[in-house]
């Protein structure tokens, strides 16, 4: 069985960069060398790997990934910084319209 990682890169812009792999180091790589051209990293370069967490079931990889996504910027810094107290009371990413 393949294990999956969701992880989170900081961007030289400040953005935060959300993924799911099966291979975390082997994809902060493509990131970094801009193997996808018109990637949302592509030109956000240099970054930085912050956070990865490992799934044994790539369905809930997937689903964790979708809710980071959703979340603020200062919930996933609570996340990469180990606040997980913190998780609960941090307000949903706010887009604007």
């Amino acid at each position: 069985m393949k294990n999956s990682f969701v992880y989170i890169i900081l961007c030289s812009d400040s953005t935060y960069y959300t993924g799911v792999t099966d291979n975390v180091y082997k994809r902060f790589e493509e990131h970094q060398t801009g193997k996808h051209f018109g990637s949302y990293t592509y030109k956000r370069r240099p970054l930085e790997l912050l956070y990865y967490c490992e799934f044994t079931d790539i369905t809930q990889a997937i689903s964790f990934e979708k809710k980071i996504k959703k979340w603020s910027k200062a919930k996933k810094t609570a996340l990469i910084e180990d606040r997980f107290d913190d998780l609960p009371n941090l307000a949903k990413k706010k887009f604007n319209k």
